[in-house]
């Protein structure tokens, strides 16, 4: 049904408000970490600098092993995502298409997880990973985060939209089921692998808690814990703290841009059957 000329402005209208309420942020940080850090904290505060001070992105690099963080950034979250993206996709499989017993009890179990905080679990998850002597090590960081409920849960219901005949007839021809598995279902779960991992790359990328707790040493540290330095107790300096946002944030708007498209298309997909 065709919109009156006065509902396409209102409509209009409100998708401009919403834009401009989700880029105002993005407009302050990247207009902050130009200023001096005189102009950034001046009462009233100016809109956009009076000098462009580029200089503020080579003076993070400069006061802190910012390089470091990146490195370990991209690390810990590579391993996340594809560690999610097998564990995940195997779990969801034999959930979905495999018959075994307590399967639906099993089912819930995992999903119970999702209810449960994970500040809940912490304690535990350090006792472990300490008598594990992984305590500062990617090991610690990496291995509690290489599977999940809800990544779990995703797949399954993208799963479960593929067409039964498929399998069936790959049976007949005498594919096994891990070969069903790696050259039917994946294959054709691009979207809601998509998605997984779009997930799980935010997550990863902007985890703090955790890193947190179990890194000891300034070489190990990650990009969130490196940006919070910025802010003290008495003074913080809000245009480099703003630069270091500026540049972490940057690779997550670019693989969002990249993949929204498959992004978008798993994740309407993925709730057509139950």
């Amino acid at each position: 049904m065709a919109l009156s000329p006065m509902r396409k402005i209102i409509l209009h209208a409100v998708l401009i408000l919403g834009v401009a309420v989700v880029a105002t942020p993005f407009f302050w940080m990247i207009s902050t970490s130009l200023k001096t850090f005189v102009e950034s904290i001046r009462v009233p505060p100016t809109l956009w600098p009076e000098t462009l001070n580029w200089g503020n992105y080579a003076e993070v690099f400069r006061s802190m092993n910012f390089g470091v963080y990146y490195k370990n950034t991209i690390i810990v979250t590579v391993a996340k995502t594809v560690g999610q993206l097998m564990l995940c996709s195997l779990a969801a499989y034999a959930f979905a298409r495999l018959k075994f017993p307590l399967k639906n009890f099993l089912f819930l179990m995992v999903l119970s997880v999702l209810m449960v905080p994970s500040q809940v679990v912490l304690i535990p998850k350090f006792a472990l990973m300490r008598a594990f002597d992984w305590i500062n090590t990617y090991w610690a960081i990496i291995v509690p985060g290489v599977f999940s409920a809800f990544g779990t849960f995703l797949l399954r219901q993208f799963f479960l939209t593929i067409p039964g005949e498929l399998e069936e007839a790959a049976k007949i021809d005498g594919c096994s089921i891990f070969r069903i598995f790696w050259n039917i279902f994946l294959p054709l779960s691009g979207p809601a692998l998509v998605s997984l991992s779009i997930f799980t790359i935010l997550a990863s990328w902007n985890d703090f808690l955790w890193p947190l707790v179990v890194t000891t040493t300034d070489d190990m540290r990650l990009l969130s814990i490196g940006i919070a330095s910025f802010q003290g107790e008495y003074r913080t300096n809000y245009p480099l703290l703003m630069a270091a946002s500026v540049m972490a944030t940057l690779p997550i708007l670019l693989v969002f841009v990249v993949l929204q498209r498959y992004f978008i298309e798993g994740i309407t997909l993925s709730g057509i059957k139950a």
